[in-house]
């Protein structure tokens, strides 16, 4: 990092954080011109915070060269992570479909929704069996007995399972069904989560934050990879700006973006982002050319009753077609599904 001092800098200032720094184990290389001194900080300074510098009354500014993230970097790590998801490979030259319904709500509303999704192309089934509201009166999920509906559909259907975790206590039960635990967008931040999760054995898909930058975003999947776990995946899934006519704006900017930072595996969530199921297969073949490794697509076989996102849910006949249409897309730009 770069460190540049105010004008007029005393000499025992610029020598007293000198020694602060070099006690901290870095390396300083000192620029001292007639306008103004620089120190080149070399070493480590991914564990340490560049802010705390302007405790200093004497630093005017401080500029981190390298990103914070040090082991989800592309530098660190150069060739593409894959995740593998239940026998599913997530990243390289493949994408991958994960397709449900935002809940888990029957035994038979599964049983038709996985058995469709996977005739048309899913190679992963997404539901939620705890549900995080805005509201405290909408549909919670079904809990426990939600784990134990998805435990029977996939020893019926072979079929990998997502599903998302909202407490570190629920774990145990996750971690005897879930294949790809899903850390959404309200829990992107919570790092006590994150910090459990990095001590288990199993991949984890960490979505966005309605709010939150790129590097937020790797920071927190650095948690994980710090604390172990290197089975991450990424999911853009929307975030909030002054747009309303749709439920987020999704950033296909994101997809690009990723990819030159980091080597972990990148989806696109097009329901959540837009909350239309009109939008749906439009932004699907838009993620898919800009390179992202999969879909995360919400299908409900009988929407207008779903107890929870239906107006973001495709209908079978829907999700076909639109799996048709972004293997054409994948095909072209050398992938395949």
């Amino acid at each position: 990092m770069i460190v540049k001092f105010r004008d007029g800098t005393k000499k025992q200032d610029i020598e007293f954080l000198k020694q602060h720094l070099l006690a901290l184990g870095f390396e300083i290389h000192e620029n001292i011109g007639d306008e103004y001194t620089l120190f080149s900080v070399l070493g480590d300074t991914s564990q340490f915070d560049p802010d705390s510098l302007y405790a200093f009354k004497y630093v005017d500014a401080v500029v981190r060269i390298r990103e914070p993230f040090k082991k989800v970097s592309r530098k660190s790590h150069p060739t593409d992570t894959v995740v593998d998801v239940g026998g599913v490979a997530v990243g390289g030259n493949k994408t991958v479909i994960i397709a449900g319904p935002c809940a888990v709500e029957s035994e038979e509303q599964i049983d038709i929704i996985a058995r469709k999704v996977k005739e048309s192309g899913a190679m992963i089934f997404r539901a939620g069996a705890y549900k995080p509201r805005t509201s405290p009166y909408s549909f919670q999920g079904l809990e426990k007995d939600g784990l134990r509906l998805l435990k029977a559909m996939k020893a019926r259907y072979h079929l990998p399972v997502a599903s998302e975790i909202m407490s570190a206590e629920d774990l145990p039960a996750f971690l005897e069904v879930v294949d790809l635990i899903q850390v959404g967008t309200r829990n992107m931040q919570n790092f006590a989560l994150l910090k459990e999760l990095s001590k288990v054995d199993r991949p984890i898909l960490l979505k966005r934050g309605l709010a939150n930058t790129i590097e937020e975003w790797l920071m927190s999947a650095e948690y994980l990879l710090a604390g172990g776990n290197d089975k991450v995946i990424l999911c853009e899934r929307g975030i909030r700006t002054f747009e309303t006519a749709t439920r987020a704006t999704l950033d296909i900017s994101a997809v690009p973006v990723l990819k030159s930072l980091t080597h972990l595996p990148v989806l696109i969530d097009p329901s959540h982002a837009s909350g239309r199921w009109e939008y749906i297969e439009s932004l699907s073949k838009a993620g898919i050319a800009a390179g992202a490794d999969g879909l995360l697509i919400e299908v409900h076989h009988d929407p207008e009753n779903a107890l929870s996102d239906g107006q973001q849910s495709l209908k079978p006949e829907r999700f076909a077609e639109l799996v048709r249409k972004c293997r054409l897309i994948a095909e072209a730009i050398d992938r395949t599904i």
